[in-house]
């Protein structure tokens, strides 16, 4: 092939329309027109001899030989760019969004910590939170390049996909400082009062249910919210008691909670910190995420009360 005659701005927007399996949504992420984009394809269709991109019923599939190139062109806009990169330049003169998707946990967490050191290190960089829906969903929005950074748990991912562990979350019980529980805590007096439990999905049963059952012994579960973000204002005005993971429980106003380790085995959870390969030179997604390793880091963890 005469590699003269092949136009590299064809590729990007290939790259971009087999991510998508989708003309309009390609455009919108090239910041294309539709019909510039549906032609940029007609001409990659002609260039590799295959429709790439073809309708199956109401939805817009790859064919086998796009499925293929998909990785192969990722790669290879991945190397062009770091061969054309334009010397680096300071991170505070850097202007980039970067696009991290995380749970309410560790987005509690982080969140407020990060805008600080953004603005004290990278005051042009722009950070957008993305809606958690589940890590499968994040995974593929890396691989799509829809987000930059993910902040979960996460599986073995594939090897496009860089995972990084950066701690082991531990949970904790937490109520009021008041309580009739916090001076005498143990597995009877936290059974004797309703809890609360997080869950996304709505499920009134989970994990510690399921630990109990096998003691013998059932939990009331007085209230079930979508967000930790719920629970600390909850507790605060009843007699509900809650498991949080320990970087979620407040640490102000001081002494305004009890916090006590579970009276049974409650396994905690790694967090970690995920990226596509092709952000490995990306010098403002790096400086997020170290900047989001120092921010986890340096949380405090309340110390647990006297029973």
């Amino acid at each position: 092939m005469n590699l003269r005659g092949v136009d590299l701005n064809l590729l990007v927007v290939l790259s971009a329309v087999l991510e998508e399996a989708h003309v309009s949504r390609a455009a919108d992420r090239l910041g294309l027109s539709q019909p510039a984009t549906s032609s940029a394809l007609d001409r990659c269709r002609h260039l590799f001899a295959d429709p790439l991109l073809e309708r199956r019923g109401a939805r817009m599939q790859r064919t086998p030989k796009g499925e293929r190139l998909r990785a192969p062109l990722r790669r290879l806009l991945a190397d062009v760019g770091a061969l054309v990169d334009a010397p680096e330049v300071p991170l505070v003169d850097l202007r980039q969004t970067v696009r991290v998707v995380m749970a309410d946990h560790p987005a509690m967490v982080v969140a407020g910590a990060l805008h600080h050191a953004l603005a004290a290190t990278a005051p042009g960089l722009d950070l957008v939170v993305l809606p958690w829906r589940g890590a499968p969903e994040a995974m593929e929005q890396l691989a799509r390049g829809s987000a930059d950074l993910a902040l979960s748990v996460f599986a073995a991912t594939d090897a496009d996909i860089r995972r990084e562990e950066l701690l082991e979350e531990t949970y904790r019980v937490v109520m009021r400082r008041g309580h009739p529980t916090a001076t005498r805590f143990d597995l009877d007096a936290w059974l004797a009062f309703p809890h609360i439990l997080v869950s996304g999905r709505g499920e009134a049963h989970g994990a510690v249910d399921e630990a109990l059952l096998r003691l013998g012994r059932r939990r009331r579960v007085g209230m079930v919210v979508p967000s930790f973000l719920l629970v600390p204002s909850l507790l605060g005005g009843s007699d509900l008691v809650a498991m949080m993971p320990s970087r979620c429980v407040p640490v102000e106003p001081a002494g305004a909670f009890a916090v006590f380790a579970p009276p049974i085995a409650v396994p905690g959870f790694p967090l970690h910190l995920a990226w596509h390969a092709r952000a490995d030179a990306d010098r403002a997604v790096q400086h997020v995420a170290g900047l989001i390793r120092d921010c986890l880091s340096g949380l405090p963890v309340p110390p647990l009360a006297a029973p």
